[in-house]
C-alpha cells in the first residue's frame, strides 16, 4: 500500500493533508471505456461486440460489462440497462426486444467484477455509441415463398383433376356400353312371346 499526502503553501504557511493513509491501487481502478463497438442485426437476434484497451491481461477475465440502449429519438435517462453475466466482450439481444423499423443507439462500459475480492474498480466512462436496427424479413421473400407454394400445389391438383376426369369418362363409356345389354333380355322376351302367339294361331 501507499500513503498519499497533499502538500501546499496556504497563506504563507506549508500544510500537509493526508488524503489516503493506506492507499491500495488494486482497490481504486478505473478502466478506459470499451472501443470499436460494432453490431450485426438479423431477423431473430442483434449481436453487439467490442474491445477493451489498456487493460492488463489478468483483469480481462474478471471484467463485467453493462450495456445501455435506447431508441435513437429518446434520451439516455429512459434507456434500458443490461448488466452482462459474462466477461466476454459481446452480447446478443433478442429481436423481440426491439421495435420493428426503429433505430436504436447502444453503448457499453466496464469495471472489475463485484465478485472479485483482490481488485475493485468503479465503472469506466461509456463507450462511443453505435446504431442498431432490427432486420425484418423482406416482403419479397414472402411473395417468392407464396409463389413456390402455389407451384408445389399446382402439380398434385392438376394430376388429381386429370385423374378425376379420366375416371368419369371411363365410367360414362361403360354405362353407354351397358345400356344395350340391359335392354336385350326384354327384347328377347318380346320375341319369344311373338313366337308363342304365332304357334298358337297355327294350331
Amino acid at each position: 500500500g501507499y500513503r498519499v499526502s497533499l502538500q501546499g503553501n496556504f497563506f504563507g504557511h506549508n500544510h500537509t493533508y493526508t488524503a489516503f493513509p493506506e492507499y491500495n491501487p488494486r482497490k481504486h481502478i478505473k478502466l478506459d471505456p470499451p472501443l470499436n463497438i460494432q453490431t450485426n442485426a438479423t431477423a431473430s437476434k442483434c449481436q453487439i461486440w467490442w474491445s477493451v484497451w489498456n487493460v492488463p491481461w489478468y483483469l480481462t477475465e474478471i471484467l463485467q460489462y453493462e450495456l445501455q440502449y435506447k431508441e435513437h429519438s429518446m434520451s439516455w435517462e429512459v434507456a434500458w440497462n443490461k448488466t452482462l453475466p459474462s466477461s466476454l466482450p459481446q452480447v446478443e439481444i433478442e429481436a423481440t426486444e426491439l421495435r420493428s423499423g426503429i433505430a436504436y443507439a447502444a453503448r457499453v462500459r466496464c469495471k472489475v467484477s463485484e465478485n472479485e475480492n483482490s481488485y475493485h474498480s468503479q465503472w469506466s466512462e461509456w463507450s462511443q455509441t453505435t446504431m442498431l436496427q432490427r432486420a425484418d424479413v423482406p416482403e419479397v421473400s414472402e411473395k417468392i415463398l407464396n409463389t413456390k407454394t402455389m407451384q408445389y400445389l399446382f402439380i398434385p391438383l392438376s394430376f388429381g383433376t386429370l385423374l378425376y376426369l379420366f375416371w368419369n369418362c371411363k365410367l360414362s363409356s361403360r354405362r353407354q356400353k351397358a345400356l344395350p345389354a340391359l335392354t336385350f333380355p326384354h327384347q328377347l322376351l318380346s320375341f319369344s312371346h311373338s313366337i308363342v302367339c304365332t304357334m298358337g294361331i297355327l294350331r
